[in-house]
């Protein structure tokens, strides 16, 4: 069997590991990502609540409180430099009587502690001046203005383009199944794929990221527990549903079902906490949206879940030391943990790929900055969607390629030019659901049921396969088996 040497391997392409592999590509470091799903933000970082939380919630001290606050304020800048939308629409939790007050009193204050800036408790009257639907029962709020909200999965997808166009390499459906380590170099085994080995490596395994230190005899000195989220996806009509992230008071089980804007016009509702066995199970219960949907109401009762366009589920890796894990292995060294990234993990995600950056030099890894360094997500610039240009650009994009000018997906005003770039991106799209996340195409009220056949065959037609061969998420997912009779 053949092997490929690196000087940095990463085991995961998540929003940890895709972070991590921005920062490490600034630098002529021989980078590799090896990730076990079909494409990038394949687990935790494709289905979560999109927040960028401010940094109030994690305890004073803990690693977690200390890259949430800096992650939160790196937030806008990364966001710009890879054409990510963000917003900066800020947060309130929300309590009802004077013994949730007492929590908020207690939540202001660590985040004072934790270094987040513009906290206050606002009262009832302006509470309803901020958020109009909220229910007549709320009494005061926690307002953090510096919180925000972005789609994880386009900064996971931003992250690895930036660093694929400054040379990393990204092995996809690559299952770390064996580690093997000479003393020197660590050998990265799959199945029957072409091993990897690098000096360094680091795991960004998510939920699997005990499994990952079991396989070279380091033991993670805690459990991690799969936690799973349901959420709902209302359609952009209910936009003025909510303008903030509102929150109840958060509990023992989390933060607590939440209703949020998201980046794309709709409103998101969720999530619950339960602990599950399987860390794939990603299934929706109807026992889960009843629980989701009495949360929404108590929060804002008029809210219309009649809207509702889609639900799903995420799960999380929540840590029983309650605390993220970036350190250097004590048994093995160059090997790098970055384990138990829960919430808020992706508001940290920026200072963690920083934090990670600054372990590898302590642990011998010699750095020269890229004299071609691409900014970018691509080498031409960041490349807008149709829908989010002006009029000028859209007859500049049309006149450069008259696929602009055919509309695929009606509800998110998809063109063919936005699937045929997503198809050929520096990490390109290979599933129906891979130009779902990258395009928004079928994300709309209709959910894909006037246009998914359309990007099938763009798709195909793009690959040179025949479109049987294109599958919605994964290898086993094909969504034409053949022709009836």
């Amino acid at each position: 069997m053949s092997i490929k040497s690196y000087d940095v391997v990463i085991i995961g392409a998540g929003i940890a590991g895709a972070m991590t592999a921005f920062q490490i590509a600034k630098y002529t470091t021989k980078l590799a990502v090896v990730e076990a799903g079909v494409d990038a933000a394949s687990g935790s970082t494709r289905a979560n609540s999109a927040i960028v939380h401010a940094g109030y919630d994690a305890k004073e001290g803990t690693l977690k409180a200390k890259l949430n606050v800096k992650g939160c304020s790196m937030m806008e800048e990364i966001t710009t430099q890879l054409g990510v939308h963000y917003k900066k629409c800020g947060s309130l939790v929300v309590a009802f009587d004077e013994k949730d007050l007492e929590q908020l009193e207690i939540l202001k204050k660590r985040g004072e502690e934790n270094g987040v800036q513009g906290l206050e408790i606002i009262d009832k009257a302006r509470l309803f001046e901020m958020e109009p639907n909220i229910s007549t029962k709320a009494k005061y709020a926690l307002y953090a203005p510096s919180a925000g909200i972005v789609c994880p999965y386009d900064l996971a997808y931003a992250a690895c383009e930036n660093a694929a166009v400054n040379g990393t390499d990204f092995y996809f459906e690559f299952k770390v199944d064996e580690i093997d380590y000479d003393g020197k170099y660590y050998t990265l085994f799959a199945g029957d794929k072409e091993a990897i080995r690098a000096k360094y490596v680091i795991n960004c395994a998510g939920l699997y990221a005990d499994e990952i230190a079991n396989m070279v005899g380091d033991p993670l000195p805690f459990e991690i527990i799969p936690r799973r989220g349901e959420y709902m996806l209302l359609d952009k009509c209910e936009a003025s549903t909510a303008s903030h992230t509102v929150f109840v008071t958060p509990s023992d089980k989390g933060k607590g079902i939440l209703v949020s804007p998201t980046v794309d016009g709709n409103i998101i509702v969720g999530p619950n906490a339960n602990i599950i066995e399987a860390k794939n199970d990603t299934s929706v219960t109807m026992e889960g949206l009843e629980e989701i949907s009495e949360g929404a109401r108590l929060l804002m009762p008029e809210i219309n879940l009649d809207a509702v366009i889609t639900t799903f589920a995420g799960v999380r890796s929540t840590p029983t030391s309650g605390d993220f894990y970036i350190c250097e292995s004590e048994r093995f060294k160059k090997f790098i943990h970055v384990a138990g990234i829960e919430s808020p993990g992706l508001a940290s995600s920026p200072a963690i790929g920083e934090y990670v950056l600054e372990l590898l030099k302590k642990c011998g890894l010699k750095l020269k900055k890229r004299e071609d360094y691409i900014p970018t997500r691509t080498k031409e610039g960041n490349i807008k969607p149709f829908y989010a240009m002006n009029e000028e650009e859209r007859k500049e994009a049309i006149v450069k390629d008259h696929r602009y000018a055919k509309i695929v997906c009606r509800c998110e005003m998809i063109t063919e030019g936005d699937i045929v770039y997503a198809v050929n991106r520096p990490i390109p799209a290979r599933t129906i659901d891979a130009v779902k996340r990258r395009t928004r195409a079928g994300m709309g009220r209709c959910q894909g049921g006037y246009c998914r056949t359309r990007v099938a065959e763009i798709m195909a037609r793009e690959l040179g396969i025949n479109v049987s061969e294109i599958t919605k998420f994964s290898s086993n997912s094909h969504i034409l088996l053949g022709k009836t009779k």
